[in-house]
Formats: C-alpha cells, structure tokens, sequence
C-alpha cells in the first residue's frame, strides 16, 4: 500500500473512535484487522482515538492474509458481545465478514474501513440488502452521488476519464483517487521549481498547506509537514442506503486523538 494512504489510516482510525464516542459511548467495540502494518495502524488509530475509552475494545481480532475466511472472527466478535464492529479489513475478508454477519444475525454497529467500501467489490457479494445501515469514511466526492453531477470538479474529472481512460468504470471511486493523487504529485513538482533531486521532492512532499486537489469533499484538504506524512486527516461518514451511500454529519479530524 502507497506510504502515504498508510500513514492516514491512525488519522482514519481516530476519526472511527470520534464517532464512536460521540454516538454510541457505551458501547462494545469489536475491531477485525489485517496482521502487519495496514492493520495494526488501523487499529492504533482506534485506540489512540479511543484514549481513555480504549476499553470500549472487548475483542480486536487477527487475520492473515492467507487465511481462507475470518468466519470464526466474526463468530467470536458477536459470542463476545459486541454491538460496534469496526471492519478495516482488505476487499475479500471485509465482504466475507459482511456475509459471516448476515448469516449468523449479528447486526451492530457496522463501520467499513473507505479502503473496502466498494459497492460492486465488497457489499454486492454478500447481497446488498445485507449491507443496508453500514457506515464508511469518505474524503473524495463518491462519483455515484447525484449531488456532484454539475460540480465543475467533477465535470473536469469526466473530462479527464473520457480523454485518459474512456475504458475505466467512472462507478468506481478508485478512478478518482488516481487523478487525485496525481493532481497532488504536480503541486509537489511546482514546488520545487528547478530542483528535481529527491531531497527536495521529499522535503516539498512534506511541505503541503491547505492544498485542495479537484476532487476532495467541501471542507478537506491536503496537509504535510516535516514530521507529518499524512496527507489527509478529515473524513466524512457516509451510510448505505441498500444502493448508495449517503454523506451524513460534520467533517471529523482524525489528527489528534479524540
């Protein structure tokens, strides 16, 4: 995974636990993770957002990646008594946690890491109607959401799928990371101005302040510095409505612990 989308994900994490406190204070948190740093970063953002609350987590439950299912996770998650699931599981194990979940009649609290969101990839495996109330993150506009279809960032992002990638599916909120993160990289490069060596790409990679690309949701933007690698520290919540999902609430900061 691209550094920088990893060193967001404590940001993401804390901005869960933000939610969490604020909605559902007491509540049992479960949270499903990959074993190695994708996950365990996940999983320290919670904590950390959690801060003293950090007991809220009665089970944080490990997979590997070449586990065959999770199945007895999710199985342990609901014995254990957990009404919050936090899923930031990879695509194939967070759509098997939503199939294990429909099976079994366990329905908390669900938030899906934006990392595995996919409608088509994720949730439609398991039956849509099965993913009607999940929660997931958001900080790029969804291309699916009506209300963007005269948004001149948007538009200029079509423009740029239909002379770059007319074969690409414009459903799919990865097509607009791409762009995203390229818009990002350009700003870097003008930054540094005639110095190409790494030293300086690295040290104006590190010297972002309060760049919007096209495509982030109203009220985010991109910020780096010398010791903060993260790029994106809000998010916003979206629910799925059993077609789409729905933007609802503030934008919340995951930057410092909640």
């Amino acid at each position: 995974m691209d550094d920088g989308l990893t060193a967001q994900l404590p940001n993401v994490g804390r901005a869960y636990a933000a939610y969490i406190l604020r909605e559902k204070p007491g509540g049992k948190i479960a949270v499903l993770y990959q074993n190695g740093d994708f996950g365990k970063d996940s999983l320290k953002g919670v904590k950390d957002g959690l801060g003293d609350k950090a007991g809220m987590i009665i089970l944080a439950a490990a997979y590997e990646a070449t586990d065959p299912t999770i199945d007895s996770q999710v199985i342990a998650m609901k014995a254990a008594g957990a009404d919050i699931f936090v899923n930031t599981a990879i695509q194939k194990f967070a759509a098997q946690a939503n199939g294990k979940a429909a099976e079994i009649q366990w329905k908390p609290l669900h938030i899906l890491t934006g990392i595995s969101s996919s409608v088509a990839a994720t949730l439609t495996p398991a039956g849509v109607e099965n993913a009607k109330g999940i929660l997931t993150d958001q900080f790029w506009k969804d291309p699916t959401d009506p209300q963007w279809k005269d948004d001149p960032a948007f538009l200029e992002w079509v423009a740029f799928m239909d002379r770059y990638y007319p074969g690409g599916d414009e459903n799919d909120a990865f097509n607009v990371t791409g762009p995203s993160l390229a818009h990002s990289l350009v700003q870097v490069l003008k930054q540094c101005g005639d110095d190409l060596s790494r030293e300086n790409i690295m040290k104006e990679a590190a010297n972002l302040h309060h760049f919007r690309p096209p495509m982030p949701l109203p009220g985010i933007e991109i910020n780096t510095g010398p010791t903060d690698f993260a790029p994106i520290k809000q998010i916003r919540l979206a629910r799925f409505d059993g077609r789409r999902y729905q933007l609802f609430g503030p934008v919340i900061s995951g930057q410092t612990p909640a």
